[in-house]
């Protein structure tokens, strides 16, 4: 395992299941450390596509990474509020300072007013075919969408209020520090 450090600046890479990168994000900086998850801050990063195009993200972001839970949630502080996009995805790893996954299509999110919406459902039909998911992959990530959707509704973990913010002016007291 490898040695975590609050302050750090992390990549990410999302892969699909097939091992193919499918996105990268160009650093994550490391807010606190829990047993179960880790938390990161980042704020006008570079992505990249699989194809190559670039953009940056617009807002100050928290982003929640499970050891064991098959997703993983970003927080997005704009100015109407705080968004929600959560991935469902394989409990993440850590090697050479990148944070790893793999992305499974279906996202959900979570609006200001805590509606939601399951986005992909497409995409994760059409991948669930190509790339041959098993049953036993299949009925864990519907069972994760189920748990990530109850912790909205019920603003557990990472949708608890104040959550966000907080985790946004630690990034902020860190950043500042460098």
């Amino acid at each position: 395992m490898e040695k975590l450090e609050i302050g750090k600046k992390y990549q990410i890479h999302g892969y699909k299941h097939d091992g193919k990168i499918h996105r990268a994000w160009d650093e994550a900086v490391l807010l606190e450390i829990h047993d179960d998850y880790l938390i990161f801050g980042n704020e006008k990063t570079k992505v990249t596509e699989s194809d190559g195009r670039t953009w940056r993200t617009k807002e100050p972001a928290v982003l929640y990474f499970y050891y064991k839970d098959w997703y993983n949630i970003i927080g997005q502080f704009k100015k109407t509020g705080i968004y929600y996009y959560c991935n469902i995805a394989s409990p993440f790893l850590i090697e050479e300072d990148t944070i790893k996954y793999i992305d499974y299509d279906l996202d959900l999110r979570v609006f200001p007013d805590g509606s939601f919406k399951v986005l992909d459902r497409g995409e994760y039909k059409y991948h669930k075919k190509l790339m041959n998911y098993p049953d036993s992959i299949d009925k864990i990530l519907k069972s994760e969408l189920s748990k990530l959707i109850d912790l909205a509704r019920n603003k557990d973990g990472a949708f608890q209020y104040g959550e966000v913010e907080r985790y946004c002016k630690l990034y902020e007291e860190i950043k500042n520090r460098k």
